[in-house]
Order: C-alpha cells, then structure tokens, then sequence
C-alpha cells in the first residue's frame, strides 16, 4: 500500500465525478490538509503536484512527487478511471491549499 492511497481511495468518487464534469467545465474540490499530512508528516517540497493523464498513465514528469504517484496508481486501479482517461486526456492538480483541480486537456489527436 501506497502512502497516499488511503486518502485518494477515499476522494476517489469525488475524483471520478470531477472527471466527468471537466468534459463542461474544470472542475476544483478542497480536500482535507490534515488527512495528508497524518499520512506523511515529514513530506518534503510540500504537497502540490500536476499530473496530466492519458489512456492510464501519466504523461507529464511525475517521478518527485509521491503524492501524485500514488493519485496515479489509484485511478489505474479503477475501472472507470480508466475509461474516461482513455477517452480524454486530464490535468489533475493539487495546490499549496489542498486543492485539487480537474481539467481535460486539449485532444492531441
């Protein structure tokens, strides 16, 4: 088990939902400081990330954020993650203020 996974196992509907709102819209959630941080108190660099995510997997450069490398493997694990991101490309971000922000990328296709 991933550090973050039981906190995005958590969000995880709300992620789901998000997605498929973004094809009208982008989408943000504020999600709970607290719950991250009791995962991993010594976090370094803090807790924002950018994941862009194509066809289940990450298409932007992830490798120093753990938080965004656990989100990753929790939508790879969903079946309806999978779907809608091999129907459309999404940016999923989390800012300084736990945030997180759910657009769909323009197809490159």
């Amino acid at each position: 088990m991933r550090t973050y996974s039981p906190v995005w196992n958590k969000y995880r509907p709300a992620i789901l939902k998000m997605m498929l709102d973004a094809a009208n819209a982008p989408q943000q959630y504020s999600l709970s400081a607290h719950e991250f941080r009791a995962l991993a108190a010594k976090q370094k660099g803090g807790y924002h990330f950018i994941l862009q995510v194509s066809k289940g997997r990450a298409i932007n450069n992830i490798k120093d954020s753990v938080v965004a490398q656990d989100l990753l493997e929790v939508l790879q694990l969903s079946k309806k993650a999978s779907e809608l991101s091999e129907a459309a490309a999404y940016e999923i971000s989390m800012d300084k203020h736990f945030v997180l922000h759910v657009n769909t990328l323009a197809s490159s296709n």
